[in-house]
């Protein structure tokens, strides 16, 4: 999967979205206007005055236009704004419940360990993971605007029914949804499709209304006809609904279909075992309920799932996903098309992280050592684009993380104190006042805490200080408005006690503001507005200038890594010496390269990679600043495996 190219279609999708909303708008209009005017006939004759000549009036059908228009929309911006808070809204209207990261339920550990596994190895933050606990049926969704408000949701069979090796292949191919765009666009596409469906609502509530009063009795001649023409109104809109359901589902189905068959072969690659998810879904194929939700609100989200959530009410043009048979032969060719009856028990354990070899911990010195060169021109392909051996690493890294720290993580008071453990300072002087301001800002239960933890914190190696970040995002996502409040006061101090920023604090610094600040105010998401780089220069000359200068003492050699990066840009740049091209400088000019298309952000990382990798080697803090400069650009990029060379 080209992750850049994904994003691309994605984007070139949304517009097709919108050139079939308004061709169904369009649709409706006509036949609203055809049915009003043919009522206005009707009622013409009945009372003996002349036809008109023509069916055209342009006073009516601005009428009609305006008041069809004026429907359609309030009903797409009341969806979109009870949508705003992105995919936790979608999961509590699907009846979805959040599992608690210290769940004691052994299936939902076990469907957490895989959603932590995948979301590291992808280097994004771990999503909030819902369950449909009514829901028998097999079946997952991911939903957000955005990896900083994605969830996973997964029904109780499919965590009921499913192995592990099953399990992971359905989070994989949810996750490939998130990663290649589709998520938001589908997110979009519900908003907008509730809109058309509001008329057939309004007609099946004017005939309920309609029938009502014509049992009051009080009804004359004159009564009579302006009842039946009300009666016959609310049947045409409930008919002009069914327009609008036909066109939504055509959109819906034209949308998903082979994107579905994209993530399927995305969940193969991630994990590089099609067995996985070919057995998943030969178990709905085998399963009594499918993978057929039984919740109302099922319809509107029915393109979001992993398999049809609405079983065999829809098929063929209208079908939101392949044909069941048609994706197993795609990841089994030798498949023969029968799906063997599903019994309900328990599934096997599989292999969960408790039950892995823990891999070896690299000694202090093997920790200090630069030893990862990089490929600048494959870096690109590696973005949202994780490997098998990317999930292997990622589910090491976890079992060999302590246990308190695994379950420190998962609780939003101990979070904190996991993230003040991690910015504290390795020099005595700095850290004690350090210490201090916690003891004077922070909750005492905190700061105690983060005393507590200090000396396994101290202890773990530095490539797992990001993976941590990314699996306390979930409980910090949990956090009250103030607590946050206080939160973020305290990084800050924390990060400026020594009136300099290194690397680390500001890749870590950078990490929380982005994927929690979403969660605790309201961020207009970044719209593209750069289609060149011609007027982005200085922005350019920022970014990878400062990237030189801090792999580089010597200015000389500085300015030959920016010329290096520059190259992959098209243009020469000019370099700018440590005092211009600093971290605040490379903050501000990605806050603007950020709104750049996706086939310039693909530049931008080459260059940037070409720049770090000048010398041949990437140190551990340069890896870090170069996962938050793609993290920034909306580019999650996995990361760098230990003794990798090329990515």
């Amino acid at each position: 999967m080209d992750f850049f190219a994904s994003q691309d279609l994605a984007r070139k999708k949304t517009r097709q979205l919108a050139v079939l909303f308004l061709l169904a708008i369009a649709s409706i209009i006509t036949t609203v206007y055809l049915a009003v005017n043919a009522i206005f006939l009707g009622v013409a004759l009945k009372a003996g005055l002349e036809a008109p000549e023509t069916l055209w009036d342009p006073r009516l059908f601005a009428g009609v236009a305006a008041t069809t228009l004026a429907v359609i929309l309030t009903g797409s911006l009341y969806k979109v704004h009870a949508l705003r808070e992105g995919g936790e809204a979608v999961a509590r209207m699907l009846g979805g419940r959040p599992i608690s990261p210290n769940t004691d339920d052994p299936d939902e550990r076990r469907l957490l360990n895989v959603v932590e596994e995948m979301a590291i190895a992808a280097g994004m933050p771990v999503p909030t993971v819902f369950l449909l606990e009514g829901e028998a049926a097999i079946n997952a969704f991911a939903a957000g605007f955005s990896p900083d408000d994605a969830v996973i949701g997964v029904s109780k069979g499919c965590i009921r029914h499913l192995d592990r090796d099953e399990l992971q292949g359905v989070v994989g191919h949810e996750f490939s949804h998130i990663l290649n765009g589709d998520m938001a666009m589908n997110l979009r596409l519900m908003g907008l499709l509730h809109g058309i469906l509001v008329i057939a609502l309004l007609g099946y509530w004017l005939l309920r209304t309609m029938r009502f009063s014509a049992g009051s009795g009080k009804r004359d001649k004159e009564g009579m006809g302006l009842g039946t023409a009300l009666l016959l109104f609310g049947g045409i809109l409930l008919a002009v609904g069914w327009i609008g359901v036909f066109f939504g589902r055509l959109i819906k189905s034209s949308m998903s279909r082979q994107r579905e068959f994209l993530a399927d072969a995305s969940a193969v690659q991630f994990t590089r075992n099609p067995a996985g998810i070919a057995g998943a879904l030969k178990k709905i194929g085998g399963l009594t309920s499918g993978s057929s939700l039984k919740n109302p609100n099922t319809e509107q989200a029915s393109h979001l799932f992993f398999g049809d959530a609405l079983g065999k009410r829809f098929s063929g043009l209208f079908a939101t996903h392949p044909p069941l048979a048609q994706r197993v032969q795609r990841l089994e060719p030798s498949f023969d098309g029968s799906f063997p009856p599903v019994r309900v028990s328990l599934p096997s354990s599989g292999s969960p992280v408790s039950q892995l070899a823990p891999a070896p911990i690299p000694t202090r010195e093997a920790r200090a050592q630069p030893r990862r060169g990089i490929d600048p021109h494959n870096l690109p392909g590696r973005i949202g684009n994780l490997g098998d051996e990317h999930v292997e690493y990622s589910r090491h890294l976890l079992s060999n993380l302590p246990a308190e720290i695994k379950e420190d993580a998962r609780e939003p008071s101990s979070a904190r104190a996991l993230i003040y453990g991690l910015l504290m300072d390795s020099r005595d002087d700095v850290r004690h006042r350090q210490l201090e301001t916690l003891n004077r800002e922070a909750d005492p239960a905190v700061f105690s805490e983060t005393e507590r933890l200090l000396p396994t914190l101290d202890a773990l190696p530095t490539e797992t200080r990001l993976p941590l970040v990314d699996l306390v995002l979930p409980s910090l996502r949990r956090l009250s408005a103030r607590q946050h409040g206080v939160f973020s006061r305290n990084v800050r101090a924390l990060v400026t006690a020594d009136q300099r920023v290194s690397l680390f604090e500001y890749t870590l610094h950078r990490i929380l503001l982005r994927h929690l600040a979403p969660h605790f105010q309201r961020i207009t998401p970044p719209v593209t507005q750069y289609y060149s780089l011609k007027k982005l220069h200085s922005e350019c000359s920022a970014l990878l200038s400062g990237l030189a200068n801090f792999g580089h003492a010597n200015p000389e050699v500085a300015a030959q890594a920016q010329q290096r990066g520059s190259v992959e840009l098209g243009f020469e740049l000019p370099y700018q010496p440590e005092d211009k091209a600093d971290l605040p400088a490379i903050d501000k000019a990605l806050q603007t390269l950020r709104l750049t298309s996706p086939k310039l952000k693909r530049q931008l990382v080459t260059a940037a990679a070409a720049t770090v990798a000048f010398d041949q080697v990437v140190t551990v803090a340069e890896g870090e600043l170069l996962r938050a400069i793609a993290d920034t650009l909306d580019c999650p990029m996995p990361p760098f495996l230990p003794g990798q060379r090329k990515v």
